[in-house]
């Protein structure tokens, strides 16, 4: 019994040796991803892109915002002239918080009844939690400094309220709930979990079940192949794409302001990416084990640098640049601006055009490989 069990496990380590990817993915992968999950995830949310519209020009609103560039949770971008220009930078993402000064600042400062309108973009509740809290702090530390420098007396014995009030508006997700941040973006998670696995599983099988080259001996072309198999593919993404959007807004009460179709048609740019990642996958692989091993590979990272779970404004720099080459985080960028904000067009090409760029060079990849390797 001993001899025979020892001869299995050697069998066993010897395909591991021979099956060197599968090793390496195995015993390397976690380690990266521990690493990397560990260096790039932080949920104190710093550094959040801040538009402001100053309109009294005083010493005393310039050392407010001096303070709010130095509490390091907020990184003044933007400097507009109009609530328009202000509303159009939030909307488009550009700017997750909007500061509002009135032209009467430093009157109604000098009063002790000075207030200062706060605009965040409560999509995100982490970062929109963040600069509330950081906000509010500093306009009591403010507040604070007002009231020391005010003769004591009957003056600040009747003041019973502070006297900078931050006045908060959190747009999209007023009440801060998780489900209408995640929900959304989770339908990006389902279609990119569809297409790579199921394409690269679909293709893998056909090969270690020997009907694979029975194909393309046969008169199918390599493309009729290829169409075939990504159309099934692209009907079940559309399906639970629509599954997961009933269930956000009838289970979740999660608004969809937008246009669908709007949205299905730039899931299309999206998908055009993950099915080529699908096909690469196909091509490396000899198992299925090894594709869905692959597949998890490409899937995990995007899950945790595209935002969907963490925001991007809490990662290190480096890890920031890493997350501006996921297409997961574009199209995130896409549905929520559609789904939670109602914005069109103007608003989303932007993050179009990284997709369409990616989508049509990882295709192109992917279906030379393919060709490639069944040669």
């Amino acid at each position: 019994m001993g001899s025979r069990l020892l001869g299995i496990i050697v069998k066993e380590f010897i395909h591991l040796r021979r099956d060197i990817l599968a090793l390496f993915l195995a015993l390397v992968v976690p380690v990266v991803m521990l690493g990397l999950f560990g260096w790039a995830i932080n949920t104190d949310v710093k550094h959040v892109p801040t538009a402001v519209f100053e309109q009294s020009g005083s010493p005393e609103a310039r050392e407010f915002l001096d303070a709010l560039g130095n509490s390091q949770y907020f990184e003044v971008r933007y400097w507009v002239s109009s609530h328009r220009e202000l509303t159009r930078l939030i909307d488009g993402g550009a700017a997750k918080v909007g500061v509002v000064i009135p032209p009467d600042f430093s009157r109604r400062l000098s009063r002790q009844a000075a207030d200062i309108q706060l605009i965040v973009d409560a999509s995100d509740p982490l970062v929109a939690t963040s600069a509330i809290n950081a906000a509010a702090s500093l306009g009591l530390q403010r507040s604070l400094r007002v009231m020391a420098r005010t003769l004591e007396g009957t003056a600040l014995g009747r003041q019973s309220d502070p006297p900078v009030d931050v006045r908060v508006r959190a747009w999209y997700n007023p009440d801060l709930v998780s489900a209408i941040f995640i929900v959304p973006g989770l339908i990006g998670a389902l279609l990119m979990q569809t297409t790579i696995s199921a394409m690269a599983v679909s293709v893998v099988r056909e090969r270690e079940k020997g009907t694979l080259e029975a194909l393309i001996v046969s008169p199918i072309r390599r493309w009729e192949l290829l169409l075939g198999k990504i159309v099934p593919n692209l009907a079940v993404a559309y399906g639970q794409m629509t599954m997961a959007l009933v269930v956000a807004r009838f289970v979740f009460d999660v608004p969809i302001r937008g246009s669908l179709t709007l949205l299905y048609l730039m899931a299309a740019a999206f998908m055009l990416g993950t099915l080529g990642i699908g096909i690469f996958v196909s091509a490396v692989s000899r198992t299925v084990p090894q594709a869905m091993q692959l597949a998890f590979l490409s899937f995990l990272p995007s899950i945790y640098l595209s935002g969907m779970l963490f925001p991007i404004e809490g990662m290190p720099l480096a890890a920031q640049y890493l997350a501006s080459l996921v297409p997961l985080t574009y199209f995130l960028r896409i549905v929520r601006g559609i789904v939670l904000k109602g914005v069109g067009f103007e608003y989303l090409w932007p993050s179009l055009i990284p997709l369409m760029i990616f989508g049509t060079c990882i295709f192109s990849l992917a279906v030379f490989k393919f060709r490639k390797t069944l040669d």
